[in-house]
């Protein structure tokens, strides 16, 4: 017999709700991400925009993301286009839908420096069986230039029986 569960982002969707518009919820909301996700908190990045299959995050450019050429490193990039694409697809699984990363590619387009944002966006399409679904992140520099386009497989599936 299949298990009725709610919506896997449905209490991380509560909490950004509460805490988004009070001084330092957003920061607030950032650091829990980073506490049930430990890898992905190492870069200390901020949820700017979360819900309805969309996310926003920012990353500060400073000495603890950097690499020796004096840019944002590679593996910081690919964390915070994780996160991005967590996070928005956290928000657009419905109740009983199931999701893990298989795969994930990222494009560097040029050096990564000030602040950054990756974005991503996803409708999740019906699941009546496991499928591959991709979203892409976009990580934009402070002047809206893209400097990488990651790439995220998903497997998707319903419910167990």
């Amino acid at each position: 017999m299949a298990v009725a569960l709610d919506a896997p982002g449905a209490k991380v969707t509560a909490a950004w709700r509460r805490l988004a518009p009070l001084p330092f919820g957003r920061w607030l909301f950032s650091v829990m991400v980073g506490r049930t996700a430990p890898y992905t908190g190492t870069i200390g990045a901020r949820v700017e925009q979360f819900g309805d299959g969309h996310c926003l995050v920012s990353l500060r450019d400073r000495r603890g993301v950097r690499n020796h050429l004096n840019s944002v490193h590679a593996v910081a990039l690919v964390n915070l286009a994780e996160m991005a694409s967590g996070l928005a697809m956290m928000s657009a699984l419905p109740a009983g839908v199931r999701g893990i990363v298989t795969g994930l590619s990222i494009d560097y387009l040029k050096k990564a420096r000030g602040t950054l944002t990756a974005e991503t966006r996803t409708t999740v399409p019906p699941v009546t069986a496991p499928c591959d679904h991709e979203l892409v992140a976009h990580i934009r520099d402070a002047t809206g230039e893209e400097v990488a386009t990651a790439r995220i497989q998903w497997r998707l599936a319903p419910p167990r029986a």
